[in-house]
C-alpha cells in the first residue's frame, strides 16, 4: 500500500472502551464494545488465584501490574528455584504467564493458561491470558516467540464471521487466530517475527487468491513500542517498507490492501503502555482511486464495513464504508 497524494494519512479513531489489542481487533472486525473488559490495577484477587494455584499445583509470584522483561529479571530466578509461576498483568486487561522453558514445559504453560482462561469469565473476563516464556540464566533471561495468547471469544459475530457463512475464505496470519479464540478464520497461520509475517502474507496471496487475509505484525508493537525504542521503532517501518515492494508486485487487478492499527503505542511518550491516539489507515489497490482523503473515519469498525461491501456484504457489521470514495465502480 502506497501514499501517492501530499495529502495527510487519513486517521481512524476507536470508540470501543480500551486499548488492547483484542478491543482493537474485534472493532477493525466491525464489532464495537460497548463495555470496557476488567482491569486490576492491584493484581488479581484471592478468588481468581487461590484457584488457578490450586489447579495448576504451583504457587503464584508477583501478582501485580509489571513490565514483563523487569519481572522475569526480578523473580526468574526465584521462579527457577521454586517452581512457582510468575503472574502479573499491565494497563490493559491481561492475566500473563511467565515461566522458563526448562522449568514449565511449554505445552504445560499453555495448559496453564487454558486453566487461567477457565476461570477468568464473568465479571472477571479478561481480554486475553498470555503465555510469556523465556530461557537463559538470571542476569541473562529473554523472552522466547512462543508467546501465545488465549482471548476470550468474541460476543457477537464480527466480519470474519460474515464471510465465512458466505463461503469466503479468511485467512488469519500472526496473533490473529488467537485474537478471535479461533473464531471466523478457515486458515490460522502463526508467526514468529515480523518478517516471518510478511512471507507468509505475500505466500498467501499466491495460495488464497479469493477470500481475506488478515495479518498482525506483532514485533512493531511488542519488541519496539512497549519499549520506548523509538530508533527501533523507526528501523522496523523502514524493513516494512523494503517488503512491501513484493507485495505490491503480486497483487492482481481487483486486489485491495488497508494497512492500519489496532490501538497506539507510541515509543516517544514517557509511558510504555498502549495509547488512544489516532492511528492511519492507508488504502491501496490497482483498480482504486488514488490520493483521497477520507478525513478522520469514525470508528476502525468503517474498515470492516468497506471490505463487507467489497465481498457484497452491506450492513453485516458496525461502522459506515468508504469504497465508494477509494473505487471508481461504485
Amino acid at each position: 500500500m502506497r501514499a501517492e497524494s501530499a495529502k495527510p494519512l487519513t486517521p481512524r479513531r476507536s470508540v470501543s472502551p480500551g486499548k488492547d489489542s483484542t478491543t482493537g481487533h474485534w472493532e477493525l472486525m466491525g464489532l464495537v464494545l460497548d463495555r470496557p473488559f476488567p482491569l486490576y490495577p492491584q493484581g488479581f484477587p484471592a478468588r481468581l488465584i487461590e484457584p488457578f494455584a490450586q489447579r495448576t499445583g504451583h504457587g503464584v509470584l508477583g501478582n501485580c501490574p509489571a513490565s514483563g522483561t523487569e519481572i522475569i529479571a526480578q523473580l526468574g530466578e526465584q521462579h527457577c528455584a521454586t517452581g512457582d509461576l510468575i503472574v502479573y498483568t499491565s494497563a490493559d486487561s491481561v492475566f500473563q504467564i511467565a515461566a522458563h522453558e526448562d522449568v514449565v514445559s511449554i505445552d504445560e504453560l499453555y495448559h496453564y493458561c487454558e486453566i487461567a482462561r477457565t476461570l477468568l469469565t464473568g465479571d472477571d473476563a479478561v481480554a486475553r491470558v498470555i503465555a510469556r516464556p523465556f530461557v537463559g540464566s538470571p542476569g541473562r533471561f529473554v523472552r522466547t516467540h512462543r508467546r501465545r495468547d488465549f482471548s476470550v471469544r468474541p460476543p457477537r459475530p464480527t466480519l470474519l464471521d460474515r464471510l465465512m457463512e458466505q463461503g469466503i475464505e479468511t485467512v488469519g496470519i500472526g496473533k490473529i487466530d488467537d485474537l478471535f479464540a479461533g473464531q471466523g478464520l478457515s486458515v490460522k497461520l502463526h508467526t514468529v517475527d515480523n518478517d516471518d509475517g510478511m512471507r507468509q502474507t505475500i505466500a498467501a496471496l499466491d495460495l488464497y487468491q479469493d477470500g481475506l487475509i488478515f495479518t498482525n505484525l506483532v514485533e512493531t508493537d511488542m519488541l519496539w513500542g512497549h519499549r520506548n525504542d523509538a530508533p527501533g521503532f523507526a528501523r522496523a517501518l523502514e524493513r516494512f517498507d523494503q517488503q512491501l515492494g513484493p507485495m505490491l508486485a503480486r497483487m492482481r487487478h481487483t486486489d485491495a490492501l488497508f494497512i492500519s492499527a489496532d490501538h497506539g503505542c507510541d515509543p516517544t511518550t514517557p509511558s510504555t503502555d498502549h495509547s488512544r491516539e489516532l492511528v492511519p489507515i492507508l488504502a491501496h489497490g490497482p483498480a482504486l482511486n488514488q490520493g483521497v482523503d477520507l478525513g478522520t473515519r469514525s470508528c476502525f469498525a468503517d474498515l470492516a464495513a468497506t471490505i463487507g461491501e467489497i465481498f457484497g456484504l452491506t450492513g453485516a457489521t458496525q461502522g459506515r464504508s468508504f469504497l465508494k470514495n477509494i473505487s471508481p465502480s461504485v
